[in-house]
C-alpha cells in the first residue's frame, strides 16, 4: 500500500516529508523542496490548460511557503507551537521573565544611546549571543521537553531579538552613510 498522496492542506512537515520537530536536516529540507519544485513548477505544466497551470501554481506557492517557514528557525518554532495548539500571539501576549524584560529595556537604552558603529557592533554581538541562547531553549522546549508554552515564550523572545538586530543594523547603516557624506 502506498502512502496517501500529499494534499495542499497538509502541514509543512508532512508535505516535505520531514519529521515534525524543531531540529531539522537542512539538506533534507532543501532536497525535498527542489524535488517538489521540479515536479510542480508551472513551466512544466504549460500544456495542461488553464486549470492545470492554476493547480501547478497553487502547488508551487504552497511548497515555497512551506520551505520558507521551515527554513527559518523562528518561524519553524512558531509554526510547531501552532501545530501543537499553542499560539505564540506575540502582539497580545508579552508575558516574559522579569530578567528578559529588564534586558529588553537595557538593549533599547543601548540602541538609543549608540552613537558609533563600535557601540552598535557590541550590541549586535550581544544580540547574536542571545539569539543562539533562545534558539537552544526553543529547540529543547519543543524537541526534548514537549513544553509548547516555554517554546512560545522563546519564540517571542527571538522575535524581539530579531527586531533589535534589524533596528541596530539599520542604525549602523545610517551611521555608515552619514560618515561617507562630505
Amino acid at each position: 500500500m502506498h502512502p496517501a498522496a500529499p494534499r495542499l492542506d497538509d502541514d509543512d512537515f508532512a508535505l516535505l516529508g520531514l519529521p515534525r520537530r524543531h531540529q531539522i536536516d537542512e539538506a533534507a529540507l532543501e532536497s525535498a523542496w527542489r524535488d517538489w519544485q521540479s515536479r510542480v513548477h508551472p513551466d512544466r505544466h504549460v500544456g495542461q490548460g488553464d486549470a492545470g497551470r492554476r493547480l501547478a501554481m497553487q502547488w508551487s506557492l504552497r511548497i515555497n511557503e512551506a520551505h520558507r517557514r521551515l527554513k527559518d528557525p523562528v518561524q519553524r518554532g512558531a509554526y510547531l507551537c501552532e501545530l501543537r495548539g499553542q499560539a505564540v500571539d506575540a502582539e497580545r501576549n508579552t508575558a516574559m521573565p522579569a530578567d528578559f524584560l529588564m534586558q529588553q529595556m537595557q538593549w533599547r537604552e543601548a540602541l538609543d544611546d549608540a552613537d558609533s558603529v563600535a557601540a552598535l557592533d557590541a550590541l549586535l554581538a550581544e544580540a547574536a549571543t542571545q539569539r543562539h541562547h533562545w534558539l537552544e531553549r526553543l529547540q529543547t522546549a519543543l524537541d526534548v521537553d514537549g513544553d509548547t508554552a516555554a517554546a512560545a515564550q522563546a519564540v517571542r523572545a527571538l522575535m524581539f531579538v530579531q527586531r533589535l538586530r534589524h533596528e541596530a543594523s539599520a542604525r549602523q547603516a545610517a551611521l555608515d552613510a552619514a560618515a561617507d557624506l562630505p
